[in-house]
C-alpha cells in the first residue's frame, strides 16, 4: 500500500514502535484489526481499508463503492474470515 499511494496521503504507524501516544485503542486491539482514521472518525475492519483504498487513487473506486452499506458488510465478512487464517499464514511466511 505504501508503494500505490504516491501522493503521501496516508501516514502509517507500526503499532510495534508508536508506543501509547495518547491513543484511544489499547495496542491488543490495534494488532487484532487493521485501523485507520478518516476526517477524525477511528475505523476498524473493513471500513479501514475502504478509508485507506479512497486515499489511493488507483483503489479509490473499491473505497468509494464500499460507502455502499451492504458491499462494506461483504467485506468485514471476507476480513473476518481473513483474521481467522492470518495466524497460519504469518507462520508460513516466517518460516
Amino acid at each position: 500500500m505504501r508503494r500505490l499511494d504516491k501522493r503521501g496521503a496516508i501516514h502509517f504507524i507500526d503499532v510495534h514502535e508508536a508506543g501509547d501516544k495518547d491513543c484511544p485503542v489499547s495496542r491488543e486491539a490495534l494488532l487484532a484489526r487493521f485501523h485507520a482514521r478518516e476526517d477524525g472518525q477511528l475505523l476498524s475492519g473493513a471500513a479501514a481499508f475502504a478509508a485507506m483504498w479512497r486515499a489511493i487513487p488507483l483503489l479509490r473506486p473499491f473505497g468509494l463503492l464500499a460507502r455502499w452499506r451492504p458491499f462494506l458488510w461483504l467485506l468485514e465478512q471476507l476480513y473476518l474470515r481473513f483474521l481467522k487464517v492470518r495466524p497460519r499464514l504469518q507462520r508460513l511466511i516466517a518460516d
